[in-house]
């Protein structure tokens, strides 16, 4: 046997390798409770994003686009900033925060840019399969938010039976309050905090919906898909996430002119009609519970809403002191804790956190980041508006998707003013799908 032939067989081992690997992250992107408390915290994400990359860099052959270049000069102008910003540190704990978000941004930027290579690489189907497992996740993650609902309302921890034997770790579902001393649970499932699913939630809603309005009347997926959607979204309002709300009404408002014709049409109407039966049967049957939790949702003047808008009264303090790069990264909580006395305590929002900690010039490069995934969704779109002049059937599937992941972004954007997951792994893998995007179907133009 030849030195070629045995190399063809490890080389196809490699590749699956590393199909798995990317496939696992996607899948798992969204499972924080998932980790060890090795060398700080190691989640399984990380784990199977260090797997992927050492197979990527095995089989490493092949184009590598423009985009992976533009992302990994977004690394090095982050990568200087942060270094910069290291210099106004002041602590040790200081430090071994820096450290620790040292190691999160170089694993989140690496997966980004070898994802992006990686799925241009493999192609169109491979894409469609990158997509299923990262909803794939986030069904598991709601199912297990249900469970996890289920078996607090009969008076257990299913974190304590499922996760603790596995991390060693201890978490719970979140516990909003009581009425007439009966608990108020919100679930979590595998993220750290109810309004961490439910703004992650928004991704698979807002940009799934074009997607299965525009599939074929009797399309083997049409219904599943839309099954799958009704769920998601009794999973979202069972969080009784303010945040997710928001950013699913912004998200909904985007898709709200292109997609305006189906706002009747039976293929949207039915799965509504399906989760508006189940909240009917919910509430009327425990009208005084649910109208208490609700009540206390939309009040504006709590300390829940309190906390959220008096962290934007740290900005003008720190661009007194630190104006241009902050306080260094993942140094808010040892700053709040300074100033309030609270240990970890996050700030509430995502864009109050990226001015503390990297200054005006780390929040403008991360603007000009966002405004650069808008330019490939609008690349996208218009892909897919000439795939449909073309009558390539592929275009009833990327533009939609196309605008489901504009209105995901913008919802995402818009949820983070007052929470913070657009710094956690799942953003990171959706930001893979959204710049590979134009790059995977353009292929058919030709």
């Amino acid at each position: 046997m030849t030195a070629a032939a045995v190399a063809l067989p490890r080389a196809a081992t490699r590749t699956r390798a590393a199909d798995v690997f990317f496939l696992g992250t996607f899948f798992c992107v969204t499972f924080e409770k998932v980790h060890w408390n090795i060398a700080g915290s190691v989640g399984i994400a990380d784990i199977l994003t260090i797997l992927f990359l050492v197979s990527f860099a095995l089989t490493s052959r092949g184009t590598t686009p423009r985009t992976t270049g533009i992302v990994l000069g977004f690394l090095v102008a982050f990568l200087i900033v942060y270094l910069l910003g290291f210099f106004n540190i002041e602590t040790k704990q200081g430090l071994s925060q820096f450290e620790k978000g040292m190691v999160k941004f170089g694993l989140h930027w690496l997966f980004l840019a070898a994802a992006v290579t990686y799925l241009l690489r493999r192609g169109e189907r491979f894409y469609w399969r990158a997509l299923g497992w990262f909803t794939a996740g986030m069904v598991a993650n709601a199912v297990y938010g249900v469970l996890q609902l289920l078996a607090a309302r009969a008076g257990h921890n299913l974190d304590h039976t499922v996760l603790s034997p596995l991390t060693g770790g201890a978490s719970s579902i979140n516990i909003y309050g009581a009425v007439n001393g009966q608990s108020v649970y919100r679930p979590n499932a595998l993220t750290g905090d109810p309004n961490h699913l439910g703004i992650m939630l928004e991704i698979p809603l807002l940009a799934l919906t074009p997607v299965y309005l525009r599939l074929e009347r009797g399309h083997r997926l049409k219904w599943p898909l839309a099954a799958v959607l009704a769920f998601l979204l009794l999973v979202e309002l069972a969080t009784l996430s303010r945040s997710g709300l928001l950013g699913l009404g912004v998200g909904l408002l985007v898709l709200a002119l292109p997609y305006r014709r189906f706002a009747w049409s039976r293929a949207l109407l039915i799965p509504l009609a399906a989760v508006g039966v189940v909240l009917f049967y919910e509430v009327y049957s425990r009208w005084h519970y649910f109208s208490v939790v609700l009540r206390s949702r939309v009040e504006t003047g709590g300390k829940s809403s309190s906390a959220h808008f008096a962290v934007y009264d740290f900005i003008p303090q720190i661009l007194h002191s630190h104006p241009l790069l902050g306080l260094g990264l993942n140094n808010f909580s040892v700053y709040y804790e300074f100033v309030t006395g609270k240990t970890n305590w996050g700030p509430h929002s995502f864009y109050v956190a990226l001015i503390v900690e990297t200054g005006l010039i780390g929040f403008a490069l991360f603007l000009l980041f966002l405004r650069y995934l808008f330019v490939r969704l609008h690349a996208a779109r218009r892909l897919g508006r000439l795939l449909d002049a073309a009558r390539d059937p592929m275009g009833r599937r990327v533009r939609p998707l196309a605008w489901g992941f504009t209105a995901a972004l913008a919802g995402t954007m818009a949820a983070n003013l007052f929470y913070l997951t657009m710094q956690f792994y799942y953003f990171y893998g959706f930001a893979a799908l959204v710049l590979a995007l134009p790059l995977v179907f353009h292929r058919r133009l030709a």
